[in-house]
């Protein structure tokens, strides 16, 4: 083989030693979190960046899970909170639940406020976005909040979103009801917290049906949904514990593969399921939020 062909595969090979120690890093099982941070909502943005919002006050942090390294993406204001977050990945946006009357939507490259939508009494808690609209749970109105998206992916106007009301087996009780929400094939999913049981909704007329867990006990204390295929990830918050199903036929029926836990775990609310991996944000209710309280994302076994 002559010098000309040697000289391009040894910096080849020079190259792809240097790159191979980067890649095979392996994950880290936690990934730390701004102190006094009090995190509820976690979504998957590209590649390994998750966004997480604060309850303290709304602010949304940007987290690679791969390096830890992390940036305030939209800061915080007095009085305000951000619950559930779902990205837009069409637009580059992310979509937030503000608890009382409001959902926020954020530029998720520079982190500015492009709008806010307001609505009526409740608690707004997770949001999931399809190519239609976003649809935002009301934990204590039966009712979905609805943006419709517009078809070229323009931002809505505030004046087109509107309130679809909840009929059918998806009756609110006392307490938390309707939490964690996702999409598949045309029908959203959601969680009831209060009495533990998962709903199919029709997003165009709001009726639900209730989704045989095959005997499954109830998943009280339900609250974010994942969706990664056909296998719906349920985090229920105070028993520190992750349900895997597998959904059946038009979301008739869920089975129950497996319980996911951690020792390091603590309160999970939500999950994301980014660079082929399952993280769970930890809330740590009831535990008092000072400026020194820590917090943190982990890493779960599938």
């Amino acid at each position: 083989m002559s010098r000309r062909m040697l000289a391009p595969l040894a910096a080849l090979a020079a190259l792809l030693i240097a790159v191979a120690p980067v890649s095979a890093a392996p994950f880290p099982a936690r990934v730390d979190l701004p102190d006094g941070w009090a995190p509820e909502g976690i979504t998957a943005g590209r590649g390994s960046t998750a966004y997480v919002g604060s309850l303290a006050d709304g602010a949304i942090e940007r987290v690679n899970v791969r390096t830890g390294d992390r940036s305030l993406l939209a800061p915080g204001a007095a009085g305000r909170i951000t619950v559930g977050l779902d990205y837009e990945r069409r637009a580059n946006r992310l979509w937030a639940a503000g608890g009382s009357g409001e959902v926020r939507a954020y530029d998720a490259g520079t982190g500015a406020l492009l709008e806010t939508y307001t609505f009526g009494p409740g608690f707004l808690n997770d949001v999931v976005v399809t190519q239609e609209a976003v649809f935002v749970t009301n934990s204590n109105v039966a009712e979905l909040e609805v943006i419709p998206l517009p078809a070229d992916g323009s931002l809505p106007d505030p004046s087109a979103a509107f309130a679809l009301p909840l009929t059918g087996d998806l009756v609110y009780t006392a307490g938390f009801n309707a939490n964690g929400i996702v999409a598949r094939a045309g029908w959203l999913v959601v969680v009831q917290s209060s009495t533990g049981g998962l709903f199919r909704v029709d997003p165009a007329t709001g009726a639900t049906t209730a989704i045989d867990l095959g005997g499954f006990e109830p998943v009280t204390a339900g609250d974010g949904l994942e969706l990664r295929g056909s296998t719906l990830y349920v985090v229920r918050n105070q028993l520190n514990r992750v349900e895997a199903f597998r959904l059946g036929a038009r979301l008739a029926s869920a089975h129950h593969l497996r319980t996911i836990t951690s020792p390091d775990l603590a309160i999970p609310t939500t999950v994301a399921f980014l660079a082929g991996r399952l993280w769970a944000v930890n809330a740590r209710f009831g535990t008092p939020v000072t400026p020194t309280t820590d917090y943190w994302i982990t890493l779960l076994s599938r």
